[in-house]
């Protein structure tokens, strides 16, 4: 009597092998595939990064214009650069609300299930995002302009400052992530990212001149990262210093980058 012989497994390098930088970044393609795809399927995601923009111009430059600078256009050349900067990174929050929700619904546990990078879920997710953000900026500047904003910096200028609030962004993004993969819920994510954002994004140069300030507050303003970027994009779009800004915008932009993609990627390990 014969036994019958069980076929071995072919042999050949595993899945997690196989996955070289080039696949990861097409896997990571797929994926902001599939976040933009939420656009068209809950577009009251889109309304909420329109209409948040449009009611802070609206009520800091008819508001507070007068009151602040005297003149409400002289102020509402000096808001935009700041509100489209806060706009972006307020929305950064959704990045981590969005992770955890996800994982919540036990979405990425298929992703494991699949021969895909592991960085990639979160790649797509934030690269997704940063379309979204890209909206954002688009209708801050639309809203800017039928209120009769003109950048003395043209085109050029407008374009520099949209890459310089978009690669923070990006790197606010890996922030974002891993508070989304550390806390359990995704009202947690939203309400821890609120309360640290908003001192990030008032306690800066968006609204007001940081020498306006007290004096404590005002020494936290000038080191502030958002007072950094949202010099650099007024320097662009009005004219003004832009070699310091920018120099504090990359560093701090290498620094979020350095610091929290490993402990996102750890922390995506951990969770999924």
């Amino acid at each position: 009597m014969t036994t019958q012989e069980r076929p071995t497994p072919p042999s050949g390098p595993s899945v997690a092998e196989r996955i070289t930088p080039v696949s990861a970044l097409h896997h990571g393609a797929l994926l902001t595939w599939r976040s933009l795809l939420k656009i068209k399927r809950n577009p009251e995601e889109v309304l909420g990064l329109t209409f948040m923009p449009i009611m802070f111009v609206a009520l800091f430059v008819f508001v507070f214009g007068q009151a602040m600078m005297g003149d409400w256009q002289v102020y509402r050349d000096f808001i935009i650069p700041g509100i489209t900067a806060q706009s972006v990174i307020f929305a950064t929050i959704g990045t981590g609300v969005s992770l955890n929700t996800d994982i919540e619904k036990g979405i990425f546990d298929r992703f494991r299930s699949l021969p895909v990078a592991r960085s990639a879920p979160l790649t797509g997710a934030i690269l997704g995002d940063l379309v979204r953000y890209a909206i954002t900026v688009v209708i801050v500047l639309l809203v800017g302009v039928a209120i009769g904003y003109r950048p003395a910096g043209g085109v050029p200028g407008v374009l520099g400052a949209f890459a310089v609030v978009m690669v923070f962004a990006f790197a606010l993004c890996w922030l974002s992530a891993f508070v989304g993969l550390l806390l359990r819920t995704p009202m947690a994510v939203n309400i821890f990212g609120t309360l640290w954002m908003f001192p990030l994004t008032f306690a800066s140069s968006t609204f007001v001149d940081p020498d306006m300030m007290p004096g404590w507050m005002s020494a936290f303003a000038k080191i502030n990262p958002v007072t950094h970027v949202t010099d650099a994009m007024r320097g662009l779009m009005e004219g003004g210093p832009v070699a310091g800004p920018l120099m504090w915008t990359a560093v701090w932009t290498v620094l979020l980058i350095a610091v929290f993609f490993p402990l996102a990627t750890r922390a995506y390990k951990r969770r999924a």
